[in-house]
């Protein structure tokens, strides 16, 4: 199902929240996005559904399709493709497809969003119990998201404790992709707004 928000923005709150904020050098440097937003999953986890209490509060038009395929990306003039890394075997399994499907369909959405200059957000949101939660021995699926994602998105957004191994800022600096880290998913407000003003 696609949903749609069209709010405010909060901007007190925001500011406030932006001010006790550290701005780091990736930050800095990060590109501005711009709505209307796609936002889908690779590997079908909760991440899309999280985002979208975080990007109403934002007040961005944006869509939700967690299986979105490039007729979807187009079907709108999107400026921004906001991409969740972290597989979910239930998501993908209630979903009917395998990771297989899910790295094929991310692929060429990618490849389209990148062909018609949309900016690619990679977004890590759900720390490090998403890269370990209920992986059982040979379950890559995870990592397999990250890897379809990260090293080609123009921007990485990701949960420090899903950082803490580092891997996410390997690929931003063998890549040269600003990486914006958050602490708690209050933060992720601020820096949403940040990305986007």
């Amino acid at each position: 199902m696609i949903r749609i928000r069209r709010l405010p923005l909060f901007a007190i709150m925001i500011c406030g929240l932006a001010a006790g904020l550290p701005l780091s050098a990736s930050q800095a440097q990060a590109p501005k996005a711009f709505p209307p937003v796609l936002v889908t999953s690779c590997g079908q986890s909760q991440a899309p559904e999280m985002l979208n209490t975080i990007l109403r509060r934002v007040g961005l038009a944006y869509d939700i399709v967690p299986a979105a395929a490039v007729k979807d990306l187009k079907a709108k003039p999107y400026k921004t493709l906001i991409v969740t890394m972290g597989a979910s075997l239930k998501g993908m399994g209630a979903a009917g497809v395998s990771i297989e499907d899910e790295l094929k369909r991310i692929a060429d959405l990618i490849d389209a969003a990148k062909k018609d200059k949309i900016t690619i957000v990679g977004a890590h949101i759900e720390g490090m119990k998403r890269r370990a939660q209920g992986a059982e021995a040979g379950d890559t699926t995870d990592e397999l998201s990250i890897d379809a994602v990260g090293p080609k998105s123009d921007l990485l957004f990701v949960h420090k404790d899903g950082n803490t191994d580092g891997r996410f800022t390997a690929i931003a600096q063998q890549k040269k992709i600003p990486l914006i880290e958050f602490a708690k998913n209050l933060d992720m407000v601020a820096e949403l707004t940040k990305i986007f003003k």
